[in-house]
């Protein structure tokens, strides 16, 4: 073994890793983006209260009034009083709303309260998001427990039961399919148009392509076809392994097509002008990079949007990948196909903004 011949190898390997973008990218900036995100992401945990719209149908009695005042003098939570319409469902109301806790003081509380019978007050939770959950539950029974002790000499007189935002049978499963599914939609055509547009235009591919009929506008259709059908196909998968595996309940719809479509449709023009703007191949994985991964998890993909601090949550709204996830999350798990259809609206014009720079950008031939 000589020290020479390794140092010599040692030099090619590190001259070669540092002309790498695509390495560099996952050894020094990637560890940064990740620490930065989550950073943000949970920078409010612990630090402020959390909100929790409250529906008290005992008409703000006395007792319910006062039940209410202790939980926002905890600190941990934050009461807001809401009035729904007649027949709204409580549950559905948090979800499409995008609330993850909610919580509801039943008719009869004071009454109930007084004479020392049972009653239950309701926490609505999300699956999704346990560290709201967990706060909330944690204040509802330290607070119960204090008025079970001076009411009653600790007799459980105010009880705290769950149920689930959305409705009852969901699960955390069933909130993460509809954003795995819009993760593949993001992932598959911008990772590997990125790369296909900075190769072809290496190899002199698209010279080639240049001197038969077909049209670039042709060429990419040909793409958002293909990667159409592999979202579809990837969304089917999803659903049937989440369903046979883990008992999900949510299904395909009619409403899911549309975000199936149009998805790939802005997603693969966006891969487009990323591999246009890289130089080579390693380098359009870096854009590429550079692009999906602030998206992938600032956009509701495995965190719940409302769980965000307030300015981290703005601007996800500014990501595409926010408006697919959350309309299928109203079709798949709300039913609001109103806020679906803002949703798609908002996907297609900006798939049409990307195909027509996507169309220009990019070039048969080098100038």
């Amino acid at each position: 073994m000589r020290p020479r011949r390794i140092l010599a190898d040692l030099n090619i390997y590190a001259r070669n890793y540092l002309r790498n973008p695509a390495a560099l990218f996952f050894t020094l900036i990637f560890p940064i983006i990740l620490i930065t995100m989550f950073g943000f992401i949970f920078s409010n945990t612990g630090a402020s209260s959390i909100k929790v719209p409250t529906v008290n149908l005992d008409h703000s009695s006395n007792e319910s009034v006062q039940f209410l005042a202790a939980l926002n003098h905890t600190g941990v939570v934050s009461i807001q009083v809401v009035s729904l319409a007649p027949g709204t469902n409580f549950s559905t109301w948090l979800g499409q709303n995008g609330n993850t806790v909610g919580l509801v003081i039943p008719a009869g509380f004071a009454q109930s309260y007084a004479a020392h019978r049972p009653v239950n007050v309701t926490a609505y939770v999300d699956p999704q998001d346990p560290t709201s959950s967990g706060f909330l539950q944690g204040a509802l029974n330290g607070v119960a427990n204090a008025y079970n002790l001076r009411a009653a000499g600790g007799q459980p007189v105010v009880g705290v039961q769950s149920s689930t935002v959305g409705s009852a049978v969901f699960k955390y499963i069933d909130y993460l399919v509809p954003g795995l599914i819009g993760f593949a939609i993001l992932t598959s055509p911008m990772f590997s148009i990125a790369e296909l547009v900075s190769s072809y235009r290496k190899d002199g591919l698209f010279r080639q392509l240049s001197l038969t009929p077909l049209t670039r506008a042709e060429w990419l259709v040909a793409k958002i076809i293909w990667y159409t059908f592999l979202s579809v196909i990837s969304a089917v998968i999803m659903v049937t392994v989440g369903a046979l595996l883990f008992h999900s309940t949510v299904r395909l719809s009619l409403g899911v097509i549309p975000f199936l479509i149009f998805g790939p449709f802005l997603f693969v023009s966006l891969g487009i002008l990323a591999g246009s703007a890289a130089p080579t191949p390693e380098s359009a994985a870096v854009v590429a990079n550079i692009v999906t991964f602030p998206m992938m998890f600032l956009s509701g993909t495995f965190f719940p949007v409302s769980t965000f601090p307030p300015g981290l949550a703005l601007i996800a709204h500014i990501f595409p990948l926010y408006y697919i996830i959350d309309g299928m999350n109203q079709v798949m798990l709300f039913g609001n196909a109103t806020r679906a259809l803002g949703d798609i609206g908002i996907v297609l014009v900006l798939g049409a903004i990307l195909f027509v720079a996507g169309v220009y950008t990019f070039r048969w031939r080098e100038k």
